[in-house]
């Protein structure tokens, strides 16, 4: 009740998310440690005030001793905290990364830090199947829409490693209020269209989170949601930096609004 109390109690001043990080951390001592860790790379805690990740990672459900796939990790924001946390609970963390599986394995190699970290090609399958208890998805599916099957591919995949009523978990840049342009291609995503292609390939919408919203982003910027921070696109590929560029425009904005779901497996 106290944490139901607290989250709706400021969402007029905008704290929603912050009260809802220092909740669940307090709830998750060992998350709050891995977060707060020196494993984590300086530029990925200075994306904490955006990406929320004890209160993300709450909603999503994570949970000690869990099997989670996270898809392209990237630059590793989610892989910090994921990768120790399992560790520490005796789980499990599989990276499907999309290109040099082996160098991702190399990079998070250290099992004292890392634990047993497995790293496997996005376009195989992710683990055995009906084994996984979470996927994580973070800002990956626009990316999927370009290509006729990606995401359909993607997804009958995430499907299949996943144990029965087991989490998708979904964060992805978000056109609404506006409608979503060509195929998302500046990046942001309708939520009805999201959560209707997810559904179709056979998940349930569990619930939905304003976490990760960011109401000053207008969705109206010369290069997409990569205008934004960390990207900060400032020119079109071989073309000067316009004179009137202003960077700090961008990043008073902060990053992109985001929708966060979770889904679950039927």
């Amino acid at each position: 009740m106290l944490r139901r109390q607290l989250l709706c109690a400021v969402p007029a001043l905008g704290f929603t998310a912050f009260v809802g990080t220092a909740i669940a951390a307090a709830e998750d001592p060992v998350l709050a440690r891995v977060i707060a860790g020196s494993q984590r790379t300086p530029k990925n805690v200075a994306r904490d005030p955006w990406r929320h990740p004890a209160a993300t990672l709450s909603f999503w459900g994570l949970r000690p001793g869990m099997t989670v796939i996270e898809i392209e990790p990237a630059g590793g924001y989610w892989t910090e905290i994921l990768a120790p946390y399992l560790r520490q609970t005796n789980g499990r963390y599989i990276g499907a990364v999309g290109r040099d599986p082996a160098a991702f394995a190399a990079k998070y190699s250290d099992r004292e830090l890392w634990g047993d970290v497995t790293a496997v090609a996005f376009e195989g399958p992710l683990a055995a199947p009906g084994s996984a208890d979470m996927v994580i998805t973070a800002r990956n599916i626009h990316d999927w829409m370009w290509t006729p099957g990606q995401l359909d591919g993607a997804l009958a995949s995430f499907r299949q490693a996943l144990k029965p009523g087991a989490i998708l978990a979904v964060e992805e840049h978000r056109a609404d209020p506006r409608p979503m342009n060509d195929e998302a291609h500046d990046g942001y995503v309708s939520t009805a269209w999201l959560v209707d292609a997810v559904g179709k390939a056979g998940f349930r919408l569990d619930g939905r989170s304003e976490i990760n919203a960011n109401p000053k982003d207008d969705k109206n910027h010369p290069f997409g949601v990569w205008t934004l921070p960390p990207t900060l696109r400032s020119h079109a590929k071989d073309q000067p930096v316009p004179a009137d560029y202003d960077a700090a425009k961008y990043t008073a904005i902060g990053e992109s609004d985001r929708m966060t779901l979770r889904f679950r497996k039927v």
